[in-house]
């Protein structure tokens, strides 16, 4: 029987996520310390730990079938490979950054001046699309310390918080892209691993939308049912239960993480009470 062989990074922003996906997913991993390539029990899955470089090429030559990787180095490295789900985690952006003290942002600022970057493919298509002619530096590893250093005037890097930026006295102007982790496959699957894929998305798919819902009950006046029901953005209708108390019921439902605290305060202004809010661990649809 064929294996679908996933990659994820060996070590990375994207590791413990990753590793934590597919255990919600229920895949049992046989994880031996230091191991690059590991079996699964429970799943037709092989799962290899690989540089976050690589990934694109081993995903592009068919080594592995599916990857989990940031959607940022797939534009980086301009690799044609589909993206089959984002992932919701590991949520950045490819930003230009320049220090603290130059009050301007705009772009025209970079014009022949000195940028140091990891992601140069990247930061060259947007100047160009810009008309911006600029020196690209190139450097792995931090470069935020480069115009601390004299070596650039500005840098395009990734950015989660910010916080790194501003500890090296520099500040983001400009997004050139926005990342997060997705699931992206080869060209190259067989019939087989395409109905294994499938599969393992059912499941990926059922965790993504539980951790984007919260299931709710509340208890409302019977003469207010109706108008309740019509402020729940359900699946399908609420679940609506006779209390003990006369005149009174329990409704229950699901609602977007998203809009949450705006249906909550709708649902307490129509006369619901007794709101109780509890995670969804799985939810298939």
């Amino acid at each position: 029987m064929s294996t679908l062989k996933i990659a994820i990074q060996k070590s990375g922003r994207l590791y413990e996520e990753s590793l934590q996906l597919l255990k919600d997913c229920g895949i049992f991993i046989n994880n031996g310390k230091d191991q690059l390539k590991v079996s699964v029990d429970n799943f037709p899955m092989e799962i290899m730990y690989l540089r976050n470089s690589d990934i694109p090429q081993y995903l592009e030559d068919g080594v592995v079938d599916i990857a989990i990787v940031g959607e940022n180095l797939l534009v980086e490295k301009q690799k044609n490979i589909e993206i089959i789900q984002p992932l919701g985690f590991s949520k950045c952006r490819v930003s230009l950054a320049i220090p603290k003290e130059i009050e301007t942002d705009d772009i025209k600022y970079f014009r022949g001046k000195k940028i140091a970057t990891s992601y140069p493919n990247t930061l060259k298509n947007f100047l160009e699309k810009n008309n911006i002619s600029a020196d690209i530096h190139v450097i792995s590893g931090s470069v935020e310390i480069a115009p601390n250093i004299g070596l650039a005037d500005g840098i395009c890097d990734i950015v989660s918080s910010g916080s790194t930026l501003f500890k090296n006295g520099l500040r983001e102007t400009v997004t050139l892209l926005k990342s997060e982790a997705v699931l992206a496959k080869t060209s190259q699957l067989s019939a087989e691993k395409v109905s294994i894929l499938e599969k393992f998305l059912f499941r990926i798919k059922a965790v993504l939308k539980a951790k984007n819902s919260k299931y709710i009950l509340m208890n409302v006046p019977n003469e207010k049912i109706d108008l309740i029901s019509k402020t729940l953005p359900v699946l399908k209708s609420p679940t609506v239960i006779p209390l003990a108390e006369k005149g009174w019921s329990s409704i229950h439902s699901v609602i977007d993480e998203e809009r949450f605290w705006e249906v909550i305060d709708e649902l307490k202004d129509k006369g619901a009470q007794d709101i109780l809010i509890i995670p969804i661990d799985k939810m298939v649809i």
